[in-house]
Formats: structure tokens, C-alpha cells, sequence
């Protein structure tokens, strides 16, 4: 199997809720939630591809070749590559899939694994679609990162409980599903979340990392790092919860400066990531690692867990081929000065 006929695949299964466009940037199915596409005018997805697409890499070879390594650690494991799929469910709602959320995010996170990744799992209103995804991470010795929605605590807590028994490596809580319409459409209510409900939701976590995906703000990624949380996601949900919003890549810098180089806080960023030159750009923005959402799902419907194996290694492949043409043998090395911004 090669990618091209993951691609082929991929649209005879997900058609017509996902055309599987030769460039997943949002355009054709704009306004399309629920469904594959961004909120409203569906403006916020598209940017969130278009400008990290017109930020430009900066070609240096003279130097010194050491290799290149795009390994990383994270939540106490190493990974061949800083690109975990994102949360993603509603298979039914949003891709017209009879497929359970358990076989769903069963392929993914086997896909993830073999690629020397991890996968990060989804919730919904509808409880097997965060029940189904953890009998699949206990089956794979806890390899995975359960993901809930922002419910209030007394609904929330539970499902952290539920996470630590699974053995997972990490929990996330995605706070920008506040404004979610899938939820809503499917009797769920959720909420913001304070610092000290990230201080509970920590406490709670212990000793498995909490992770606060859906910050766009450097006040909202200061407010995360008092609540002691190991890391954030810097996303807009895709642009599926909220219409002209900045791109994730743009507000990435300013989230960077505010934290620090020497943050113990780990920023992840999701948002229009589609190739291994899109990761080394988030990462010379000032990420540590990436989530991609869409194409993982493009890779899953297209190849089942070897398509998704296949997708990653692509990735990774494309960022070491990147790093070769700047000169960076590790990811530490992939700096701010290797990327142009668009004007």
C-alpha cells in the first residue's frame, strides 16, 4: 500500500461528508459542522492552513552534516517523531461512519504506536465515544491520551478516574469544545474552565500529565502554567468552534515568549499541519511537538492503522528531509531564525 491509494480509498469511504481534497485547507467544505469543516464562513480553518503554508523555511547546507534525529520524549516516553494524532470522534455526526469509536480510535492508536507516535483519543455527549477509545489504549498497555470535553467537574472528574484506570500515559481536557456544536446538537453542556478547576483537574490527574488543549492567548497559557499543568495544545479546535479567529501558527510566537524558552510547560500546537515541512515551521514558532486532526482521519478511513502508520512515517520523513536543507541535526536545533513570516 502506498499513500496514493490510501488517498483513493479515503474518498470512496468518506464520501460525500469529506471530498478528501488534494489540499485539506478548508475551502470546499466551509461552514460544514457538523461535518469535516470549519464554523461559519469557515474562515478560521482556512487560515489556520493558509498562513502556516505562507510562512517560508530558510535553505542553509553549509555546514557541518551530523545526521539528523527527529526523536523527542514526552510524558516520561520516547517518540521517533513530534507529531501525535489529535482527538477526533463523532464518526457518525461528522463523516456518515458506522464504524464504533472504539475500532475507530483502536486503528488510529496502532497506527500511531507502529509509527513511533502516540494518539490522543476523543469524547462526546454520547458516552461510548470516550469509553470505547479507552478499552482500546487498555489494550495497548496505556498507550494513549484520553482527551475530554470540558463538562463541569462533577461530569469530568469521573472520566479523568476512568482515564488513570485505563493505564494512559497523559489526560487532556480540550477547553475550546466550549463552544462546540456537536455537544450541543447532542444534549451535552459544557464550560470554561478557571484556574483552580485546572488546579482540581491536576490534582486529580496525578501522577498521569494534564494537558490543556484549545489555549490561543499568551494570558491563557500563563494562567495554564499556574494552574501546573504539563502542557497545552495552542489550537482553535480546527476553526470548528469559532469563525475568524487567528491561525494557530500566528499566535504561536507570542504564546512561545510569554512561557519561555526554559517552560517546563511543553507547548504542543494543532491547526493546518498536513506535511513534516509544516512541523519543523511550528516548531521553529516555538512548539515542542504537533497534533494533525483531519489528515489522520484521511489516513484512517484510507488504510485502517497502516495507513495511518503510513501517513506518520511520511511525516516524519519530510521533517528530517527539512532539517537536512537548515542545518538542524536535532529538534532543539530547529530555531526561530530558520523560518520567514509572512508579511
Amino acid at each position: 500500500m502506498d499513500y496514493n491509494e490510501v488517498l483513493t480509498k479515503a474518498r470512496e469511504q468518506l464520501a460525500p461528508k469529506c471530498r478528501v481534497c488534494p489540499v485539506c485547507d478548508g475551502r470546499a467544505c466551509r461552514g460544514e459542522v457538523p461535518g469535516a469543516g470549519g464554523k461559519g464562513s469557515g474562515d478560521s480553518f482556512v487560515r489556520n492552513v493558509s498562513y502556516l503554508r505562507d510562512v517560508q523555511i530558510v535553505l542553509d547546507t553549509l555546514y557541518q552534516d551530523r545526521g539528523q534525529d527527529t526523536g523527542c520524549e514526552f510524558f516520561g516516553k520516547k517518540f521517533a517523531l513530534p507529531a501525535f494524532p489529535a482527538p477526533i470522534g463523532g464518526m457518525k455526526m461528522n463523516y456518515g461512519s458506522d464504524i464504533s469509536e472504539e475500532e475507530q480510535a483502536d486503528r488510529v492508536l496502532r497506527g500511531s504506536i507502529a509509527a513511533g507516535s502516540v494518539a490522543f483519543t476523543g469524547d462526546s455527549p454520547v458516552a461510548a465515544a470516550f469509553f470505547g477509545p479507552l478499552e482500546a489504549i487498555k489494550r495497548l498497555d496505556g498507550m494513549g491520551v484520553p482527551t475530554i470535553k470540558p463538562w463541569s467537574l462533577d461530569l469530568a472528574l469521573p472520566r479523568v478516574q476512568a482515564a488513570k484506570e485505563s493505564g494512559a500515559i497523559a489526560i487532556a481536557m480540550d477547553v475550546d469544545a466550549a463552544g462546540l456544536v456537536n455537544v450541543k446538537l447532542n444534549g451535552g453542556t459544557v464550560y470554561p474552565k478557571s484556574v483552580a478547576d485546572m488546579k482540581e483537574l491536576v490534582a486529580a490527574c496525578a501522577p498521569a500529565p494534564f494537558i490543556i488543549k484549545g489555549v490561543m492567548t499568551a494570558k491563557g497559557a500563563l494562567k495554564a502554567a499556574e494552574a501546573g499543568v504539563y502542557g497545552i495544545v495552542v489550537s482553535n479546535h480546527g476553526g470548528r468552534v469559532l469563525d475568524h479567529s487567528p491561525a494557530t501558527a500566528e499566535v504561536l510566537p507570542e504564546i512561545r515568549a510569554a512561557l519561555g524558552k526554559d517552560s517546563p510547560v511543553k507547548i504542543f500546537v494543532d491547526g493546518g499541519v498536513r506535511t513534516g515541512l509544516d512541523v519543523f515551521k511550528m516548531i521553529a514558532l516555538g512548539a515542542d511537538a504537533v497534533l494533525i486532526g483531519r489528515p489522520i482521519i484521511t489516513a484512517s478511513f484510507g488504510g485502517g492503522a497502516e495507513g495511518v502508520e503510513l501517513y506518520l512515517k511520511k511525516v516524519a520523513a519530510e521533517l528530517a528531509a527539512t532539517m537536512i536543507m537548515t542545518g538542524a541535526a536535532t529538534l532543539s536545533e530547529i530555531t526561530r531564525d530558520m523560518v520567514r513570516l509572512p508579511k
